[in-house]
């Protein structure tokens, strides 16, 4: 290495090639994505913006855990695999149920019921780090861009890990500013609280019926 950083910075037409097919997954609506939307649905842009940001902390954590390899071991272990998988299940049936359990608004003049963006936060961090797909998407993606001649393979795994998960936030980021363009139109109208909140929790309950189902790579 000689002290030469630079090596370990993938090569302009790596890069492009890489951002490229990172901004075609990354806008193809996801479970990601469908969390992202509704929380800005339900409770504004600033909801969604935060979720953005959260799911793309948890992407972040996949990307380290790649780079230590974390990320083979839950790949070759079905044990762990199904551990984190029925974890991320049962957050996600959880945010489920309380958001359908949850009251609606009883005036159009008061505001309807929020959560603090430090839960909001919290919640969109823990759910992005319980999905072992995306750990099996950096084993199966990032090292397709990977060149052992450039230098240490952690590094450029760490690189480019960082740079799906900034994406990520930008592109989440602007589904979770859509989303809160509706939101107006359910805290406005009170006849659409209610099948909003019923949506809402009907989305969180499917993806976590979509984690439960996740099968572990072969």
């Amino acid at each position: 290495m000689d002290g030469d950083v630079s090596v370990l910075i993938p090569t302009l037409s790596t890069l492009a090639m890489f951002i490229g097919a990172s901004l075609v997954l990354l806008l193809t609506p996801g479970p990601a994505v469908v969390y992202i939307v509704a929380r800005g649905v339900s409770q504004g842009w600033r909801a969604g913006v935060t979720s953005a940001l959260a799911v793309g902390g948890g992407n972040f954590v996949h990307a380290l855990a790649a780079t230590a390899g974390l990320s083979a071991l839950l790949v070759a272990s079905a044990e762990a695999f199904t551990i984190v998988k029925w974890a991320g299940a049962a957050y996600l049936a959880w945010i489920g149920v309380r958001t359908l359990l949850g009251s609606d608004t009883k005036s159009e003049e008061a505001p309807p019921p929020i959560q603090p963006l430090s839960r909001i936060a919290r919640q969109g961090f823990v759910v992005a780090v319980l999905n072992p797909k995306t750990a099996i998407f950096f084993l199966a993606f990032v090292p397709q861009f990977v060149n052992p001649s450039h230098g240490p393979v952690a590094w450029q795994f760490l690189i480019l890990g960082t740079l799906f998960a900034i994406l990520g936030i930008v592109t989440d980021s602007a589904y979770g500013v859509l989303a809160g363009a509706l939101q107006g139109l359910v805290t406005q109208r009170r006849a659409a609280q209610r099948p909003a909140r019923l949506a809402t929790g009907t989305l969180y309950l499917g993806l976590g019926v979509s984690a439960a189902l996740a099968e572990p790579p072969r």
